[in-house]
């Protein structure tokens, strides 16, 4: 339990550390404009890391996703997420309608990067309220479930590094899904050998593999 405790407190230091930068930008950018392309930056990081390790980048390195978990979780009721704002429908949409304003917006305000930069610092601040109103009412990564960089990672990851579960060892305790903070159930996918958990929004955070008492979890 100390090794899951260490473990857990460790994650949340760095998602302190992070939330608190994120909300520096975000206060600054209202002065300094040029702060915006702080969004186009974490997309493509965002992106990049995905190829790789999934929706790694949601876990803590995105600082949005660290201000929602280290912040907004002790005030959230933490219901269940709705499964329509998981569905490929919903994110399609919420993409294509972001993606369009950010397109038409882009446009309107070219070449000046002090207009478009204030542009995204205006999006950051409207996304993410939306994301705390969602965090007081159901869950603290209730935007997280359908934030565009999110959903892209999502569709992007190769399937590496992925979560398994030993399925002869699993008790079905489901431990590792209340620890879990986009509500992934990892015992659900077990069998009798070690079996991959294939649902695309783990954050391989590890989160479940520290909390597991029969150690059946492994990243």
């Amino acid at each position: 339990m100390a090794v899951k405790n260490e473990f857990a407190r460790s994650r949340l230091r760095r998602q302190v550390f992070f939330a608190f930068v994120f909300l520096a930008i975000l206060a600054a950018g209202w002065f300094y404009p040029l702060l915006g392309f702080f969004i186009p930056a974490c997309m493509v990081l965002g992106i990049g890391i995905a190829l790789f390790r999934g929706r790694k980048w949601c876990d803590w390195f995105c600082p949005r996703g660290s201000f929602f978990d280290a912040l907004m979780k002790p005030v959230s009721p933490l219901k269940k997420i709705p499964g329509f704002f998981k569905g490929l429908p919903f994110r399609i949409g919420v993409i294509a309608f972001l993606m369009g304003m950010m397109t038409l917006q882009i446009t309107l305000r070219w070449p000046d990067p002090g207009r478009i930069g204030m542009f995204f610092i205006i999006l950051l601040s409207v996304t993410t309220a939306i994301g705390i109103i969602l965090a007081f009412a159901v869950h603290p990564r209730t935007w997280c479930s359908f934030c565009p960089i999110g959903s892209m990672n999502n569709w992007v990851d190769r399937q590496n590094y992925l979560l398994k579960i030993d399925g002869a060892s699993c008790t079905k305790c489901a431990l590792c899904a209340k620890v879990c903070p986009v509500q992934v159930t990892p015992y659900d996918f077990r069998q009798e050998t070690k079996s991959p958990i294939t649902d695309r929004d783990c954050l391989r955070c590890g989160l479940c593999v520290s909390s597991c008492p029969k150690k059946a979890l492994e990243l």
